[in-house]
């Protein structure tokens, strides 16, 4: 029974809480992780190939969301497997695609040493990665404690605490030793400290850990 709040942009924080699968659920969400892997492999694979395009006819060609969406959409079409599968997760895999490509063309373009660059999306391998599903507030519901997501796959929530407001996304994941995790993103409530009208100034050093302006307060 693990949670945790972390901060998650302004205003908001990241609540993750154990979950508890039925065999049922497990197939089912292994099997969109399947999809959901089979997809990112597709998105490096077509950002390959406009690279080596690009190189060899000397134009600019882009790989962004719109041109990704088209192929998912198609690929829906063909492929019954994939579209067994909910949209919003894959929907999510390319949005996730393209904010990482972004990131790795932004750090060469900044010229930022190699060891700082983000570095393109990879394949991911099976037997490397583990399941990652992301969820929109249209991929998901909360129904007397259980987590309903889309595709009819239904968690319980081992509640460790009350979220303080609906959150707006979750993501269902699962740890190296095979846990299951749901983190939500919600807003977070800030409860302002009272003035007291006292001012510390504190200097972090090396040889002293701080050292404040009373000397109460400081760390050796």
């Amino acid at each position: 029974m693990t949670t945790d709040a972390t901060t998650e942009g302004a205003g908001h924080a990241r609540y993750s809480f154990r979950v508890r699968l039925s065999a049922t659920a497990r197939r089912a969400l292994e099997a969109e992780w399947d999809r959901c892997r089979w997809l990112w492999n597709e998105c490096v694979a077509k950002s390959k190939q406009v690279h080596q395009q690009s190189k060899e006819s000397g134009e600019k060609l882009t790989c962004g969301p719109a041109q990704l969406d088209r192929m998912l959409t198609e690929a829906r079409r063909v492929m019954p497997w994939l579209a067994e599968g909910a949209s919003v997760p894959q929907q999510q895999v390319i949005r996730d695609f393209a904010k990482s490509r972004a990131k790795a063309l932004k750090d060469v373009k900044d010229r930022l040493p190699v060891h700082r660059r983000a570095g393109m999306p990879r394949f991911k391998r099976k037997r490397d990665s583990r399941p990652s599903l992301n969820y929109t507030k249209r991929g998901f519901r909360l129904k007397d404690g259980r987590l309903h997501l889309a595709g009819q796959i239904v968690l319980s929530v081992v509640w460790s605490r009350a979220l303080p407001a609906d959150p707006s996304s979750v993501r269902v994941y699962q740890d190296t030793l095979g846990h299951w995790y749901a983190s939500f993103v919600a807003p977070a409530q800030s409860e302002p400290l009272a003035l007291t009208g006292r001012v510390l100034g504190v200097d972090w050093g090396v040889k002293e850990t701080a050292t404040t302006t009373d000397d109460a307060y400081d760390l050796p």
